[in-house]
């Protein structure tokens, strides 16, 4: 199969228009995919009512947990932002400091505001050390209070849960009672499933029992008989019809929101089409794992549109009753590529309309035989007037248009309501260019020549070929994201060994035959007063200050990069790059101490959403059991691990130290 394409799983189901057609194959649908003849909808309707009527009776459903006034803001969190916790938006690393009045601010500026957020915590780097997934959420100073700075700005808060972390330390109780005791001591909102269609009944209940208005989200297609107790489901890589088709979730129960994503795609139209159309919402993931897949001008615009219409008439969304790709829509206009779906409640009918064709389309969109009411285009900001001939409108190609009307029994609070909404730029297709944002090494230190580093070789100057290996994951190796447009990645093409070729120009430098050890960075602590500026983790391996006997010939490991920096300038020197740490490994004289730890190497990276740094030469630890760890154990020195940066100190580490440059 072509990696462009999707896989039959994620193809939209197709809905059988026969006679007694037997429709319960669609409970397991992702997308109930939708004809393309037009003579075939009103019956393509007619099945879907079918169908929802069947399910009910083949699937025994309570509802009682949408009924819970504290889970209610699941049901119009139209925005959820997936964030690295250590975000450069989120985590300021200059001053140790969470940032959530800027993550905020940069959420409302550039997609209309999120209702929520995903910190997303130890994921690519869990599996370097014996840390589990609760370790990398527990030892985050300052956690609580940037949860209790979220909801104070109106955002709830989702931790991450990893099942398949079981290689890491066992904590004494079991997992399910490990996270309900973090969503009491966090004051956590809801649980992302990672990897996970739903959470498992055990798993679920131990939440409840936590907090019994916890909101459960899953990955991937949620089974009919799980809509009951997860509120939010993500609709991630989710093909639909040229005819946008209808989610099956959400059809079953209208509270449950779903969240459209495609994490490594650079066009966001056709998710956002489909959670327009379907009164649903949207996953924004600008950074995935340390990979930079930010999102264009135009679809920023066109979620920015979309959700400051979707809260101002979720009730109409939610309650209302939905027509799905509404007849209203002339020939002309449906010919070009013009569709939409129609809820009405009470005295107000909202169109969602979307243009699946590149060109903006101008013309007759809609024509409604009950023209009664004031008419106001919520997603442009032009004024509209319905008549005989029907509502004349511009749909931006690739773009979304909101229509409302409101009759004559409805509030004044509504005509307001809509009248304020029609503010917002319509995007362009020519906005559409992918915001490229390379990853950028920071300078190299210069080094005099006279560093008092004890033993070294020397790495010649001059032009270097390198054989580089990496294992392909999520994070890429340098600046470049590996799934560029991509569907979903799957080995062969994931957690593969790939070999590149670098040709390099090194400046010419000696390189310690060992790591820093224990009693060294001593002699450093005790000469400088050295003090790191967040000091969680600092030599967490000591005891009182000082290397435990027997460990002093040892390299020193719970340091960071700047603590192996300052240590290095101290002695006049500073870090071998990866590629210097590579040549040097192939010369006489070179050495690795025993516990074998990973080496740190002057190459951080930043593309001003996160950062990272190569590691060289593997450790003493591997954590088995899952692809999705962290690599471990020796490595050979073509071998580079791309470590994606934390903050708060987490990134020392009991299988991580250095040598010196100089």
């Amino acid at each position: 199969m072509s990696p462009l394409e999707p896989r039959p799983i994620d193809l939209p189901s197709r809905v059988d228009l026969g006679f007694r057609a037997d429709l319960s194959f669609l409970d397991d649908a992702k997308i109930l995919g939708a004809p393309e003849d037009p003579a075939d909808l009103p019956r393509w309707r007619a099945k879907l009512a079918e169908w929802l009527i069947g399910s009910y009776d083949r699937t025994p459903y309570n509802s009682t947990q949408y009924d819970v006034p504290e889970r209610a803001w699941t049901q119009t969190a139209y925005s959820v932002a997936l964030v690295w916790l250590w975000d450069d938006l989120l985590y300021d690393v200059s001053t140790g400091r969470f940032t959530p009045e800027k993550f905020v601010r940069h959420g409302i500026e550039q997609f209309g505001g999120h209702d929520a957020i995903v910190l997303w915590h130890a994921y690519p780097v869990i599996g370097i050390d014996s840390r589990n997934q609760f370790d990398f959420y527990r030892d985050v100073p300052g956690l609580r209070e940037l949860i209790d700075d979220l909801h104070r700005l109106g955002v709830k808060v989702f931790f991450d849960y990893n099942p398949w972390d079981v290689g890491t330390r066992r904590a004494a109780r079991s997992d399910a009672a490990e996270f309900a005791a973090l969503v009491t001591d966090y004051a956590v909102d809801g649980v992302f499933l990672d990897t996970l269609k739903e959470g498992d009944p055990t798993f679920t209940r131990a939440l409840r029992a936590a907090n019994p208005a916890i909101a459960l989200e899953g990955e991937s297609r949620l089974p009919m008989a799980r809509v009951s107790d997860h509120a939010l489901s993500w609709a991630q890589w989710f093909a639909d019809t040229h005819a946008p088709g209808v989610l099956r979730a959400h059809l079953f129960e209208r509270r449950h929101m779903m969240h459209h994503t495609r994490r490594w795609h650079r066009d966001h139209s056709a998710e956002l089409q489909s959670a327009w159309i379907n009164g649903v919402g949207i996953l924004v993931w600008e950074s995935v794992f340390s990979s930079w897949v930010g999102w264009n001008a135009r679809d920023r615009a066109t979620l920015r549109r979309m959700v400051t219409a979707q809260r101002a008439f979720a009730p109409v969304l939610i309650d209302g009753d939905w027509i799905q790709l509404t007849p209203e829509i002339p020939d002309k206009a449906r010919v070009h590529g013009i569709y939409g779906s129609r809820f009405d409640l009470q005295d107000i009918t909202f169109w969602t309309l979307i243009n699946r064709h590149e060109d903006d389309f101008e013309g007759i969109v809609l024509r409604s035989e009950d023209q009664v009411g004031d008419w106001y285009d919520v997603t442009s900001g032009v004024p509209i007037t319905a008549n005989d001939d029907g509502v004349h409108l511009v749909v931006p190609g690739r773009g979304v248009t909101g229509i409302i009307r409101v009759g004559a029994t409805a509030g004044a609070s509504c005509r307001t309501t809509a009248r304020k909404l029609g503010t917002l730029e319509r995007p362009h297709v020519d906005d559409s260019a992918f915001p490229m944002r390379p990853a950028e090494r920071l300078p190299v230190p210069t080094v005099s020549g006279t560093a008092s580093i004890g033993p070294t070789v020397d790495v010649p100057a001059g032009a270097q070929r390198l054989t580089v290996k990496h294992r392909r994951r999520e994070t890429g190796l340098y600046d470049q994201a590996p799934y560029v447009d991509e569907w979903k990645p799957l080995p062969p093409r994931l957690h593969d060994v790939r070999t590149v070729t670098r040709d390099v120009e090194l400046p010419g430098i000696a390189v310690a035959v060992s790591e820093v050890t224990n009693a060294e960075y001593f002699a450093f602590v005790q000469a400088t007063g050295y003090r790191p500026l967040i000091a969680n983790r600092f030599l967490a391996q000591w005891v009182d200050g000082a290397p435990v006997a027997g460990t002093e010939d040892q390299p020193v490991t719970y340091v960071d990069l700047p603590d192996a920096r300052a240590y290095a300038a101290w002695r006049g020197g500073r870090l071998p790059t990866e590629d210097e740490w590579q040549v040097a490994a192939g010369l006489d004289g070179f050495a690795r101490a025993e516990p074998l730890v990973w080496n740190l190497t002057e190459s951080e990276h930043r593309d001003g959403r996160s950062r990272f740094c190569i590691l060289k030469g593997g450790s003493h630890y591997q954590a088995e059991g899952s692809d999705w760890y962290a690599d471990g154990g020796p490595r050979e020195p073509e071998v580079s691990f791309k470590l994606v940066l934390t903050g708060g100190g987490l990134d020392r580490s009991e299988t991580i130290g250095f040598r010196c440059a100089g």
